[in-house]
């Protein structure tokens, strides 16, 4: 019997993948949580299957997402980035994840983690909602609003409250699964 899913993610393989493997689990690590911030960003305006199916090229030409070496990128790095077609060649986009870098490594100099950063304004609990269909699932939240205006006033980019949310719900600060797929319980159970 197959299980059921989000309707979402019924696109192709590796949508039904990532849904069953990575969407919607609580994600502590600084690292993923970085590369998500700038793949959600570059989600903006487009679908996620396309990013999805970008992530590798994303991956490679952004150093594994590697914050250090993404802060220091020269004019002629983002040059380089603007003609890589792997990637989504927007010029507000990849200077948004050049100045993301430098805004993720202050305040892990700061003494928190970025971990903490996020987490703190979900009180470090995952919210568990019950949806029963996808159009009851909403695009944004108090908490994102909140979450994108601190982060715009401390000098992220693309990080609207819509960007935000879909971070959420990425890295498992919220459980949007419907009620009825079978990761529902599964990530209910990490919470």
């Amino acid at each position: 019997m197959e299980k059921i899913k989000c309707d979402w993610c019924m696109g192709s393989t590796l949508y039904q993948e990532y849904h069953d493997k990575e969407w919607g689990v609580p994600s502590f690590d600084d690292q993923h949580l970085f590369e998500m911030l700038i793949l959600e960003g570059n989600q903006a305006g487009l679908s996620w299957s396309t990013i999805l199916n970008k992530r590798e090229h994303f991956r490679e030409a952004f150093d594994g997402f590697n914050a250090e070496k993404m802060a220091k990128y020269s004019e002629e790095k983002v040059q380089e980035l603007l003609q890589n077609p792997g990637i989504i060649r927007n010029k507000l986009k990849v200077r948004a994840a050049i100045t993301n870098a430098q805004i993720y490594l202050k305040i892990k100099d700061s003494g928190m983690s970025f971990s903490d950063y996020f987490w703190r304004f979900n009180d470090g609990k995952v919210t568990v909602n019950a949806f029963k269909t996808l159009k009851e699932v909403p695009a944004t939240s108090p908490i994102s609003d909140a979450m994108s205006k601190q982060m715009k006033k401390d000098g992220f980019k693309f990080v609207g409250s819509t960007i935000m949310y879909a971070h959420m719900q990425a890295t498992g600060m919220v459980n949007d699964h419907i009620v009825d797929c079978f990761r529902y319980q599964e990530c209910k159970e990490m919470a």
